[in-house]
């Protein structure tokens, strides 16, 4: 059974969950602490006076997404690790009646896991300091024209609150310079480390028997890194580049098979391949025996342009969905639900178009979910923008 870092996405997806869940407690909790008692002319004084309150409940935020997480990330590393392994004693089935499973190796599982856990950890201080900062901002904005009255302050509060609901918690550079929110870089990290996981076991239950080869899938919407390595013989390790190999026949005794690699696994990995989002697997390649695949009728009539744009639609939808759960009032939250079925719509649209399959879970933000520790009282009514 090939192997690819996409079997692992319910995984992530699990794990990236605690960290919107923890992005949208904070909103909540800056949005609150703001709108109690905007209309008084003490209110700036009174927000001041109440930043530790706001500093102590998103260090509850943080500490309760500290637990859950690092319990996350060990179970789902695990798992990853334990469907690479039983994808490659599906594939040996072809060698051998009854395929031993090698043991979990614990120290693969820890290493992977507690790379994962420093890694999303480093994300928690930039919460709480955006948190801070957008509370000091939005104080410092809607109190910078006091003469104009309280009906600008809710305004020009509402206005600075709709970006922070926007763009959630950022400031995320990965190691190409690309920026992310902290819901997407999460997501993208923990991708990329169960994949890694998932694709370890394999290599390691394949060496295990022996096994030094494997084979690139043909997978739809393939990016421009991944495609030179479509259908490509790779070895498990090793940096030869492209060469020709004898290698012996996977079932017949003393008979060799010439055998045309395009590099190895590592090389492929460094030029692109298993890439966050990536749709590719490997499978064991067995010499004289594995057939390269045919190339696959796409399952859609999408290019990858397009499954990205599938992306940023899904993105909008989550962020306005973000802007609706910070509204300090009926009026804009009811405009911000408008463009999450407008967002839809296309999504919609999109995927009849094109054939792409429709994933609604990465639409979906969870407002009513926080980490446990973190209280959510009810919600008090709030005064429409005059």
């Amino acid at each position: 059974m090939p192997v690819s870092p996409d079997m692992a996405e319910d995984l992530a997806a699990a794990v990236s969950k605690l960290y919107e869940q923890a992005e949208l407690a904070v909103i909540d909790k800056v949005t609150r602490a703001l709108a109690e008692g905007l209309d008084s002319p003490l209110w700036a004084e009174l927000k001041l006076r109440a930043i530790g309150h706001l500093r102590t409940a998103i260090e509850d935020v943080i500490a309760a997404l500290q637990t859950d997480a690092a319990g996350a990330i060990h179970t789902a590393v695990a798992e990853a690790y334990n469907r690479g392994t039983q994808a490659a004693v599906v594939e040996l089935g072809a060698l051998a009646p009854t395929v031993a499973v090698i043991p979990a190796g614990t120290r693969a599982v820890d290493r992977l896991a507690s790379a994962l856990v420093q890694e999303t950890g480093a994300t928690h201080v930039r919460i709480l300091r955006t948190g801070m900062d957008v509370y000091r901002q939005v104080i410092a904005e809607a109190t910078s024209a006091p003469l104009l009255g309280a009906s600008t302050r809710r305004g020009t509060a509402e206005r600075a609150l709709n970006r922070f609901a926007d763009r959630g918690v950022t400031g995320f550079v990965d190691r190409s310079g690309r920026a992310w929110s902290l819901t997407s870089y999460t997501e993208m990290a923990t991708r990329s480390a169960l994949g890694r996981a998932a694709v370890q076991a394999h290599t390691d239950q394949l060496a295990a028997y022996g096994v030094d080869l494997v084979i690139v899938s043909d997978a739809p919407e393939e990016c421009p890194r991944c495609k030179p390595w479509e259908g490509k013989i790779l070895t498990r390790e090793g940096l030869g580049g492209p060469q020709t190999i004898e290698a012996e026949h996977a079932t017949e005794d003393d008979q060799m098979v010439s055998v045309r690699v395009a590099g190895s696994l590592p090389e492929a990995r460094a030029a692109g391949l298993f890439h966050p989002n990536c749709r590719h697997s490997v499978a064991s390649y067995l010499p004289g025996l594995t057939r390269p695949p045919a190339p696959k009728a796409d399952r859609t009539r999408a290019t990858y342009e397009q499954s990205q744009q599938q992306r940023y639609l899904e993105r909008q939808v989550r962020a306005w969905k973000r802007r609706a759960a910070g509204a300090v009032d009926d009026g804009n939250r009811a405009k911000a639900n408008a463009r999450v079925r407008d967002y839809q719509k296309r999504i919609r649209e999109l995927t009849a178009d094109t054939g792409l399959p429709r994933k609604s879970h990465r639409e979906q933000i969870d407002a009513a979910a926080r980490p446990a520790t973190a209280e959510r009282p009810a919600r008090p009514a709030r005064q429409a923008v005059r």
